[in-house]
């Protein structure tokens, strides 16, 4: 036991020597903005890390061929002025017809950003046809590592050794690119992370759609594209493309969509402007540099007004009023919550899509809120009769579904960590109220924390992605509930393989999702959970410090703006997504898993005294209740972007403003009032 500890104690110490560094050189760190020939220019500790490239300020793409911009033309500024706290530069381009008038006005903010609106006027005889407008600006260092909020988490490497078809993937060699609709990232920034972890620069947008575009629907697009020595932060008016094909939307789950002749029109005298904000800043080493622009876009879109969404209450007797219809007499002791409608099949599921074991928690905690009679009782019915369920002793795995009279399946450790939790939650809470027989439960957790444990401590351990890690909560839980020290060593073990895996971001949290094989929110929320669980149960600062690097992941696939939405049932309802999160990196639609992390958020708010936290898990829990219909009932699957998994799905323009209401599993009502639970827990009511 002693040799992996002194293998990720070297690397702990590793990653606190950066820290540290970074820490007493922050106050010394240099960031400016220059002018040079009236073109800005990003500083970062004396060292030029971000200007415009060589050939021009103003980049414009005058021809379509083999689907992508073709024919180029470049412009300099040839004038300057200054107006209050503004530089504005002027040139033109000479286009068939006419002239194209070009502007950027540029202002440093307080906190030291630079914030442009470049202006595209066409003034000509006709109409310019089939031009792309861009904004370009390079990056200097070679096998830049990029972040793209919800999309590309570094390459995407751990979804790569999966499928590198399916998925975004990019390794920062010459000629690869990643460039995606504006409306598909949560947060609308593309950020490129110098290699050795010195530096990094953001580029943030404000999302619209382009005028004059040939595709309906169509918007800007934003991403990262590679050069042999550089890297390219760019904003086209519509072309997208990556895994270096052109023109093609990330729009199913197993495979692109072409997406082509994305160019617009101009007619003379019209105005086209883009908003953009860029930031170099110096990093505390590598995987890090996506930290600082999610707060940044937080502080962009200030994604904080819950009181336009339903109320807390509201929201817990709705989803509990729907729950009571999933409730199953299966005969003798079977019972339990029904993981699908009932016309459709009748299946009691432990974790993932079923959570068939949080009501033994969270009704716990919301009795007296509830006040329904018929709470005890199916607590602890429910609750014994998932204890039925037989641990293997070698790992752990308990079969998770109970169906046509038998539990069914090995189990895998997504469901099975998550059930552990809410039984280790449920018995918790028993313990201080002393209103249930708890024995079953104490069992039943005890043997499959045992066999977890003995999986996790014997020397051939090596996960293959960060599923495990929902075993590192219900350990940390276990090993105070019964006062066991090797409950503790797993949990700890387990939280140091993951931080040493990941907190340099050389493979990002990954495959805690059962649908998908790649970098993904649920993967990035068991790391969250546990480091944060750990930090709680053991107060150890180190903890804290994982816990903050994890939940920003998480934070990253929040939605932070109000998407628009084309005529569909998303716009019927007026539907507004902040607050909402992007599933993963292959399935691009958005969901209310949000909610169950909601309580997390809000806690680190507490922790590291930023009020912004707090306020955002307000709004994450209660916008999920959107598009809740009068039954209580809620679909899974809303199509933000040009992306579906259900329905009709054969034309990528129509793919978007879509909405599958009839995947109803359990788990879209049980994380709403876990959460419930876990607020409650905190005296807090969102």
């Amino acid at each position: 036991m002693m040799n992996w500890k002194k293998c990720l104690n070297a690397n702990r110490i590793k990653m606190f020597c950066l820290l540290h560094a970074f820490v007493v050189c922050a106050a010394f760190a240099q960031r400016e903005i220059r002018f040079r020939n009236d073109i800005p220019v990003l500083v970062v500790d004396g060292k030029e890390v971000a200007s415009v490239p060589e050939e021009g300020l103003w980049s414009v793409a005058a021809g379509w061929e083999n689907d992508w911009m073709a024919d180029w033309r470049h412009a300099r500024p040839s004038a300057t002025e200054k107006s209050g706290e503004w530089t504005i530069v002027k040139g033109q381009m000479e286009l068939q017809g006419g002239t194209l008038l070009l502007r950027d006005a540029y202002r440093i903010t307080a906190d030291s950003l630079l914030h442009c609106v470049r202006r595209y006027e066409w003034q000509g005889t006709a109409p310019l046809q089939g031009v792309t407008l861009s904004v370009r600006w390079k990056v200097a260092g070679a096998a830049l590592r990029p972040f793209l909020p919800g999309i590309l988490y570094y390459g995407n490497k751990n979804g790569a050794k999966v499928n590198d078809r399916i998925i975004p993937v990019y390794s920062g060699a010459e000629g690869e690119l990643a460039v995606f609709e504006e409306h598909r990232y949560p947060m609308p920034f593309a950020m490129l992370e110098d290699n050795a972890g010195r530096y990094a620069v953001a580029l943030h947008t404000t999302p619209s759609p382009v005028r004059g575009a040939r595709r309906q629907d169509q918007w800007w697009s934003m991403g990262v594209e590679a050069q042999s020595d550089a890297g390219m932060l760019v904003l086209y008016s519509g072309p997208i493309g990556y895994n270096r094909r052109h023109s093609i939307a990330k729009a199913l789950q197993q495979t692109p969509m072409a997406y082509t002749d994305t160019y617009i029109d101009m007619e003379p005298g019209q105005v086209i402007e883009k908003e953009f904000v860029l930031e170099a800043y110096p990093v505390s080493g590598r995987g890090t540099g996506f930290q600082r622009p999610i707060y940044t876009s937080l502080d962009r879109f200030r994604p904080y007004d819950a009181d336009r969404f339903p109320s807390f209450d509201e929201i817990v007797q709705g989803k509990y009023r729907f729950s009571k219809s999933r409730w199953m007499e299966l005969g003798g002791e079977a019972v339990g919550y029904n993981m699908y409608d009932m016309r459709s099949r009748k299946a009691v599921t432990m974790g993932w899509c079923g959570q068939a074991d949080s009501p033994g928690y969270y009704l716990q905690m919301l009795g007296k809120r509830l006040a329904d009679d018929s709470i005890p009782d199916k607590i602890q019915r429910s609750l014994d009769f998932l204890s039925t369920s037989k641990v293997n002793p070698e790992n752990g795995l308990f079969p998770v579904i109970y169906a046509d009279g038998k539990w069914q399946g090995g189990g895998d450790p997504v469901s099975c960590g998550q059930a552990m939790y809410n039984f280790a939650k449920a018995i918790e809470c028993a313990r201080k109220g002393r209103k249930y027989d708890t024995r079953k439960w104490e069992d039943f957790l005890q043997a499959a924390c045992r066999g977890v444990s003995h999986r996790i401590l014997s020397d051939s351990w090596n996960p293959v992605s960060t599923n495990e890690g929902f075993y590192i909560a219900p350990l940390a839980i276990a090993s105070r509930l019964f006062k066991e020290r090797t409950f503790r060593q797993a949990a700890e073990k387990a939280a140091a393989l993951y931080a040493d895996r990941h907190l340099q971001m050389d493979g990002c949290y990954w495959g805690g999702t059962l649908d998908a094989t790649c970098e993904d929110k649920e993967g990035a929320w068991a790391a969250f959970q546990g480091f944060l669980e750990l930090y709680e149960r053991l107060g150890e600062k180190k903890y804290l410090q994982w816990a903050k690097h994890a939940m920003d992941v998480c934070l990253s696939y929040v939605v932070v703006w109000d998407i628009p939405l084309p005529a569909g049932r998303m716009a019927d309802h007026n539907f507004k997504s902040t607050g909402w999160t992007v599933v993963s990196a292959q399935n691009q639609h958005i969901d209310v898993y949000g909610v169950l992390f909601a309580p997390e958020v809000y806690k680190m708010g507490r922790y590291l005294k930023d009020d912004r936290l707090c306020r955002l898990a307000k709004v994450m829990y209660r916008t999920c209740y959107q598009l809740t219909d009068a039954y209580g009932s809620q679909g899974e699957q809303l199509q933000h972007t040009n992306f579906a998994q259900r329905g009709h799905m054969d034309n990528v323009y129509k793919l978007r403003g879509g909405y599958s209401e009839n995947w109803t599993v359990f788990w879209i009502t049980a994380h709403f009032l876990n959460a419930a639970a876990r607020f409650t827990e905190m005296g807090v009511e969102p």
